[in-house]
């Protein structure tokens, strides 16, 4: 028994032996037919199956699921080595023992995958050690017939380097682990269900804590949706994988990112970056992207632009156009663009119908280059479509390359291994899943991620001249090595891909390749952009964009601030005239210079194009006239010009008719007025302060200190408060003077006087508290005259005056008939402003009419003339003229209308459009046209540029509002004179009826004197007091008068003496306790002296006949002007007269003379 199972284990050995040598013969022989294939295969089986069916397997009734056990492991010895099949494929290592019924079974070839677990034990392990833990990681490979044994050797190759590799630290994983690794094979195109199942009952079930899968299949289609699905699976349950996809670029980037996966192959960047460095490399700048419905077509134009966003400093890519064929006619684009450098990304299949049909529109020939990626290359099959001199980028997928790849993920796993167990954070976590698709245990290992982290930070030492493997936070490789690839004829003269170069990803100059066969067998590499196209240009002048000088007369040329040379006469002038003479005639040509010429000299050195200039000959810009189109836009229609470069708005209209690329600069429709220089603002003087300030000023300040003043003088007992004396004939003599009382008027006179510091007479209070009041005023005046001197001189300086227009809609514009005065205003007809006018300002239109010019610098002198109030037109423009006006006499004024903007105008559906939209575009993201518009739109009149004038003298205008402020005071003082004389004539008799004179002298002293009759015999002492003859007749009369007036007081006084005497006392009118008398009250005057307190009286009584004798006595002792005979002082006559005199005098005597004083009077 023993003999025959020794010899059985020889059979099989020897069956296993010529297994592997047919398997490595098949790799070197010629591909044979179909029919020797068949028989192969048929003798392969007999010599497996016979050997088998003879003897019925190994000895015993069972067999063992295949594999090796290499060393010694948990300190038991090898009991022999059991080989087995298992379902489709050879399962080598230990397992269960099966039935003889399962054995059979085993040799079914229908089944999709194939297990292999094997269990590596290290050789420095041997002994008894029993704190070895089992480490299971599952690998997913291609199937391949009699793979299994390729993929084991593969394993423990990778096992026993690491075991003898001198990295120190590293052994001590296998010090502490058995690794096992279980092997799955998968097909091409397996189920989900397939795809679940393996993974369940041939990974989760012996709880692998990672997953090596390597996969070379590059069909793009349900291979590519498989791997994702398993991929995403392994995420899901927070199992990492390692990952090495021939097909990874149609992964999902976003998937791939998010999930646990660490890649080994060349990523989809990478390949990406490689095809932009050969681009770089021979200088193409642009270049177009085609794509089919490829898995990952979107992220491969993703990862192109971001590539050329990284490179935009050193340099500068255009991607002209990005194309997702799905049908031939989707190349029709490439066709009419300037594309001639094309990215193809699609697969094998795809790219030969895309290259067919491009071949059928003549984009493949010797001017066209096609660089493509890995999936169109796949295992660099060729076919006849594809056009010779293609490029492509492109790393080894096949089964060796795949093989080799094993050792890298398992070192890259047992490197993460390492370092997780090394880690003391790490002490209680666990490598072992537990997980289950049967709802038993977690659903997601909570150590997943963890154990990621570290797989993705390893650094897993590289082949010889390569750098580590080392992995960037989403898990891509970081350093890649590409193959550059190029299709050339080869020795039969058919098409096949060579290896001319490699491209590094970590060197700074990557690329390095040798001769390369170009499209149409050349061996000069193609320009990358198409020859160069000469273009008809049609243009209208108008500063900044284009403006027209004279070219020289000698020589012909335009110098260089004068732009180039442009056409300005007609077609028919230009029969057999000789270009070179014409050039130097400026009839025929001239200089073109400006923003557009710019911008035009720029696309012609990029896109690579000659042109002619030639001027509009009806000199319009193109609008509707009689239903049919006139100027610039006549000429597109009826195509005698292939583009229209100038100032050209862009509408609706145009629209309809032509082509429009992206707008180059913003406009709308402005106006533009003339500033006049005018006189001063009549309330110039005002202006240092806001209303607000002048009300607070005049009406709550100096009413507020008026009041105090009045109210602190009132109350003071030392001031003027108004009250009566007591009674008594020695203290009826000691009254002040009626002279020194305080009004409200009065104090308003103080306060504004002492606002203003004028030099006038004042009557100042006693009392202490607004004698204080008066100084707080004055410091406040101080304070406030400083503030309004400084502000002053700023405002005191002539206004310019323009009319300020809100916008074309205002209405005195829209409505031009309901202003008068009407404004004259205009545009240029047959432009943009005029149809806009036209369209929706009827009237407005309508009334202009007159007013129009024929171009923009009449409309402009008209302004500046005068001959027009405002001129409407485009606001660009019109910012520019303004800002060219040396003296600043123009303003643009309003808000603009109809916002729309300046662009190139073409032909419908004109194959230039798009080249030069895109370089619209690109000129405004990198800021060229705004260094243009800052160039072109500048100008000589600058804001603040009339500051260094501020030290000029002042002139006369800017004192102007100084002089109408004076005569608006003359004025205003005739206009009291007047309304005084109306008061003393109308007025006053009428108040004196109603008022004893005591409430109005209140307010005021003089209307309060005016109304009582000592107050009009003061007011004639004042009078004659100030008053002067010019000759001796007039003072001997004066004196005379004064002479009877004082004797008329004397004989007042007497009589009020002589009543005294005889018992009868003058009766007082009846007052008020604590008012004043009305003889107080109405006797008020100017007079700085005091008056003796008359009284009133009752019953008139004759005078005493020896009265006259005294007179004389008085008139000696009364104190007489040196150089008029007239009286100057007004002392009390009583201390001249003796005291005899004052008798009771007899009423009828009392009566004459004072009918005598009152004639007098």
């Amino acid at each position: 028994m023993k003999t025959r199972y020794q010899d059985s284990i020889k059979k099989w050995c020897t069956i296993e032996s010529i297994i592997d040598k047919l398997s490595s013969c098949e790799k070197n022989v010629v591909p044979l037919s179909k029919k020797f294939r068949a028989m192969r295969t048929a003798w392969i089986l007999s010599l497996v199956v016979l050997p088998l069916l003879v003897l019925g397997g190994p000895p015993g009734s069972t067999i063992r699921e295949g594999g090796i056990k290499i060393g010694v492991g948990r300190g038991t010895a090898p009991k022999g080595i059991n080989v087995g099949r298992g379902n489709s494929a050879v399962r080598i290592g230990e397992g269960t023992r099966l039935s003889n019924s399962t054995r059979q079974r085993s040799f079914s070839t229908t089944t999709t995958t194939t297990t292999a677990p094997t269990r590596f034990t290290p050789q420095s392990s041997v002994g008894n050690n029993y704190n070895i833990t089992d480490l299971k990681v599952g690998m997913m490979v291609p199937y391949k017939s009699f793979g299994v044994r390729e993929y084991t050797r593969a394993v423990t190759t990778a096992i026993n380097t690491l075991q003898r590799s001198t990295r120190g630290p590293r052994l001590g994983l296998f010090q502490r682990y058995d690794l096992h690794v279980k092997i799955a094979m998968k097909e091409l195109t397996p189920s989900p269900t397939a795809i679940l199942d393996s993974l369940c009952k041939e990974f989760l079930s012996v709880n692998v804590s990672a997953i090596l899968y390597l996969m070379n299949y590059e069909q793009y289609g349900r291979s590519t949706a498989s791997a994702q699905y398993f991929l995403q699976l392994a995420g899901y349950l927070g199992i990492p994988v390692i990952a090495w996809n021939a097909d990874n670029s149609g992964l999902e980037r976003r998937a791939s990112q998010s999930s646990l996966q660490l890649q080994l192959a060349p990523s989809l960047e990478h390949q990406t970056a490689a095809m932009l460095s050969i681009l770089e490399r021979y200088k193409w700048h642009q270049f177009s992207v085609v794509t089919s419905q490829i898995a990952g077509h979107d992220d491969f134009i993703q990862a192109v632009r971001e590539r050329i966003s990284d490179m935009q400093d050193t340099f500068k890519f255009t991607i002209l156009s990005a194309i997702l064929v799905t049908e031939p006619h989707d190349l029709l684009e490439l066709v009419n663009s300037e594309s001639r450098v094309m990215l193809l990304y699609s697969t094998r299949e795809e790219a030969t119908h895309i290259l067919t049909a491009a071949r059928d529109y003549k984009i493949t020939g010797e001017n066209y280059v096609w660089v493509v990626t890995q999936s169109v290359m796949e295992n660099l099959q060729t076919t006849s479509q594809f056009p010779v001199g293609m490029l492509g980028v492109h790393f080894d997928t096949s089964s060796e390359s795949l093989v080799s790849e094993i050792t890298t993920a398992i070192k890259v796993y047992a490197y993460g291994v390492e370092d997780f167990v090394n880690d003391p954070k790490n002490a209680n976590r666990s490598l072992n899943t537990q997980l289950s698709c049967e709802g038993v245990g977690e659903s997601r290992w909570s150590t997943g991620d963890l154990f990621f982290k570290y797989l993705k930070n390893v650094s897993v030492e590289g082949d010889q001249g390569k750098p580590n493997v080392e992995f960037t936070q989403d898990g891509v490789l970081k350093a890649a090595e590409l193959k550059i690839m190029n299709l050339r004829p080869g020795v039969s003269k058919q098409l096949v891909w060579e290896e001319i170069g490699i491209w590094k990803s970590w060197e700074k100059e990557g690329l390095d390749i040798k001769d390369i066969v170009w499209p149409g067998n050349t061996h000069t590499p193609p320009q990358g952009v198409p020859e160069k196209f000469h273009l008809k240009i049609t243009f209208l002048e108008e500063p900044p964009y284009i403006n027209l000088a004279p070219p020289d007369p000698v020589t012909g040329k335009c110098l260089v601030d004068r732009g180039v040379h442009c056409r300005v006469a007609k077609d028919s002038d230009m029969v057999g005239i000789d270009i070179q003479s014409a050039q130097k005639n400026e009839s025929f040509y001239q200089c073109c210079s400006g923003f557009c010429i710019d911008l035009l000299q720029k696309f012609s050195e990029e896109i690579g194009f000659t042109y002619e200039l030639v001027r509009v000959e009806d000199g319009k810009w193109g609008t509707l006239e009689n239903g049919k189109w006139n100027g610039l836009i006549a000429d597109l229609v009826n195509r005698k010009t292939d583009m229209v470069m100038t100032s050209l708005m862009i509408n609706s209209e145009r629209e309809a008719v032509v082509d429009f690329t992206v707008p180059y600069m913003e406009t709308g429709i402005a106006i533009v007025v003339a500033k006049r220089t005018g006189i001063i603002s009549p309330t110039a003087f005002l202006e240092p302060f806001d209303t607000a300030s002048w009300m607070l000023v005049g009406i709550v300040a100096i009413h507020a200190a008026t009041i105090m003043i009045l109210l602190f003088e009132w109350a003071s007992p030392s001031g003027f408060d108004m009250k009566v004396n007591p009674s008594g004939a020695a203290q009826k003599l000691k009254n002040p003077s009626t002279n020194h009382r305080f009004s409200f008027c009065r104090t308003y006179w103080l306060v504004w006087a002492v606002l203003f510091q004028a030099a006038v007479h004042i009557d100042s209070p006693r009392g202490f508290t607004a004698r204080f009041m008066t100084n707080v005023w004055a410091l406040f005046a101080v304070v406030f005259l400083a503030i309004y001197t400084a502000n002053l001189a700023a405002f005191m300086i002539t206004r310019e005056e323009f009319h300020e227009f809100s916008g074309v809609d205002d209405h005195r514009l829209a409505k031009p008939f309901s202003h008068k005065p009407m404004f004259k205003f205009g545009t240029i007809p047959w432009s943009h402003t005029d149809s806009t006018l036209a369209k929706y300002f009827k009237e407005m239109h309508s009334y202009m009419r007159a007013f129009n010019k024929s171009s923009v610098a009449e409309g402009i002198e008209a302004v500046i003339t005068g001959d027009m109030d405002a001129f409407i037109y485009d606001g660009t423009v019109l910012d520019y003229l303004v800002a060219q006006d040396e003296d600043c006499r123009l303003l643009t004024v309003g808000s603009w209308y109809a916002m729309t903007g300046y662009g190139l105008a073409f032909s419908r559906n004109s194959k230039y459009l798009q080249m030069f939209n895109k370089r619209l575009l690109d000129y405004r993201d990198n800021g060229d046209l705004e260094r243009l518009r800052r160039y072109w739109m500048t100008g000589t009149c600058k804001p603040g540029k009339e500051v260094q004038k501020s030290s000029d003298p002042l002139a006369l205008e800017q004192f102007l509002s100084a002089f109408l402020l004076l005569m608006m005071g003359i004025l205003l003082a005739v206009v009291f004179l007047l309304l005084e004389h109306l008061y003393f004539k109308y007025i006053r008799q009428h108040l004196a009826k109603s008022d004893d004179g005591g409430t109005c002298a209140i307010f005021s002293l003089s209307v309060g004197k005016s109304l009582t009759f000592r107050g009009a015999v003061y007011e004639a002492q004042d009078i004659l007091r100030h008053h002067r003859c010019k000759d001796p007749i007039c003072d001997t009369h004066l004196w005379k008068v004064k002479h009877e007036l004082d004797m008329a007081k004397i004989r007042i006084r007497q009589l009020e003496k002589d009543l005294e005497a005889h018992g009868i006392k003058p009766t007082q009118t009846k007052r008020k306790p604590g008012s004043l008398g009305w003889w107080q009250r109405c006797f008020q005057s100017s007079d700085r002296h005091s008056q003796p307190e008359p009284l009133a009286v009752e019953a008139p009584h004759p005078l005493p006949p020896y009265f006259d004798s005294y007179i004389d006595a008085v008139e000696v002792a009364r104190p007489r002007d040196m150089s008029r005979n007239h009286v100057v002082s007004t002392e009390y006559a009583e201390t001249f007269l003796p005291t005899e005199i004052y008798r009771i005098p007899d009423d009828d005597a009392t009566r004459t003379e004072i009918a005598e004083m009152e004639t007098v009077l």
